[in-house]
Formats: structure tokens, sequence, C-alpha cells
């Protein structure tokens, strides 16, 4: 899904927009680290996409690598750290080969953003992943996770998401997305793809994943059994408290 979808995702994302709000939250939890001579924590963004994440932090001073399993999404990040000047290691690597790949104890914050672990459809390779991003990080690391909040997305059978809008000039771009419902618990995950150049028109294409749709007590569970604790949870990465009946995201820190 996400090679195909590559090219459009950083029209498909507000990043000037979202990235006001959550690099505050980002850096005071970065802040928190307190490394020996005080030096900056080494990040690395575990599922970084189009790298922005990681882009930002860089151009903060952050010593940062990006990885994503996805050939597509790692290409147009390095293009996307080339235009804008800025030295991140981007690999194509997915949950379970971090370790292999940058070395163990190599990073002090390991970020799994973007709704990125519910692409785990089963307990043992979300333990995995886990115990994967553990290894990553230094004694006291931090590891820090964005899902979509499950608990609400489950109890309202929440379908569609906000649409979302972009454009360049004579060209728009609309972005939809919607779940199915599976009988074997897991969500079909699609996005429909319209755009145009000024008046001609509409072509779509829809593009789809599984999801596993991931709660609370069940990362709660995963995470400690992994090794990680300290856990605190937020409801967004502005970091306003978890509600599991309203809050739009689940978000946790835990340290290892």
């Amino acid at each position: 899904m996400y090679d195909s979808f590559s090219a459009d995702y950083d029209r498909f994302v507000n990043w000037p927009s979202r990235l006001s709000v959550e690099l505050p939250f980002i850096q005071q939890q970065l802040q928190a680290i307190r490394l020996p001579g005080g030096f900056a924590p080494r990040v690395l963004d575990a599922a970084c996409g189009t790298g922005m994440h990681a882009i930002a932090l860089a151009r903060l001073g952050f010593t940062v690598a990006g990885a994503d399993l996805s050939e597509g999404m790692i290409e147009k990040a390095r293009a996307n750290a080339q235009a804008q000047e800025v030295d991140v290691r981007f690999e194509a690597v997915g949950f379970g080969g971090l370790a292999e790949a940058f070395g163990r104890d190599t990073f002090d914050a390991v970020f799994c953003l973007g709704n990125s672990l519910p692409h785990l459809l089963t307990a043992a390779d979300l333990s995995a992943a886990l115990t994967d991003f553990a290894a990553c990080l230094s004694p006291g690391g931090l590891l820090l996770v964005q899902n979509r909040n499950f608990d609400a997305v489950l109890a309202r059978q929440e379908r569609w998401m906000e649409p979302q809008a972009h454009r360049e000039g004579d060209q728009e771009w609309l972005f939809l997305r919607f779940y199915n419902y599976r009988p074997d618990g897991l969500l079909s995950f699609n996005i429909i793809r319209l755009h145009r150049e000024a008046q001609a028109p509409w072509t779509q294409s829809v593009v789809e994943t599984l999801l596993y749709p991931l709660r609370q007590v069940e990362l709660s569970k995963a995470l400690s059994d992994s090794g990680f604790g300290d856990l605190n949870w937020y409801g967004n990465m502005a970091g306003v408290s978890f509600d599991p009946q309203t809050s739009g995201n689940l978000v946790v820190s835990a340290s290892v």
C-alpha cells in the first residue's frame, strides 16, 4: 500500500500544522532524558514515512535516524532531507530488524508514530517489534508510541475519518479514509484518492491495508511484557490526558 501512496503522502498530511502541534510535546519528552555531559538524545523514528518528524528534529540539532518498511517512503524521506539540507540516515527496515540494522543500545529515544503499530496483526508480531525497540534503546531510554484510540473507534463502530484536501496551482487532491470491519476482528483500512487538474474529470484510486485495532489494555500488557515501565498515557500529541471514550489518539511514553 505505502509504496504506491508515498508520492502523495506529503499532500495527504498538512505537515506545517501537524508539526506545530506535535514538536513542542516531542521536545518536552526528549528534554526529560538526562544524558552525561548534557548531550542531546539520539533518536530513531521507527516508522518514519516520508521523514518529516525526523527532519524537523534534525533541524533542531538532534542526531536522528529513520526507518520504514516501505522503500517508496524511504526514497521520499531521503529526497525531503536533501531538499531541506539536513543529515538524517534513512533505511528501509521494518519492525523486528531495527537493532540489527542500526545496532543495539544505539538510541536514547525510539518513536513509533502515525498509527504504525496496528499494522502488526498478531500478538507475536507486536511482541517482536517492542522487543526490537527495547534492544535499540540505551538503558533508561524512551519509547513514544502514537496510535488511534481504538477503544473509542470500536465502541462507536466508527468507519469514516475526516477528509483531507490539498491544492497545488490548478491541481486538486481529495483523500477519503474509512474502515471496513472484518469477521476476524481486523480492520480493512482504505484510502480513496481523488485528483484532477483544472476542470478535467476527477481520477480516482483506492489503496487498502489491514490493521489490528490495538486497545490500551493490550498495548499496556505488551509493553510490560517487553520490559518497558513508567507508562504515561496521553490523548493526543499535544499531551492532553487520555480518555478511552473520547480521545482521538492513544499516545504512550515508556522507558526501558
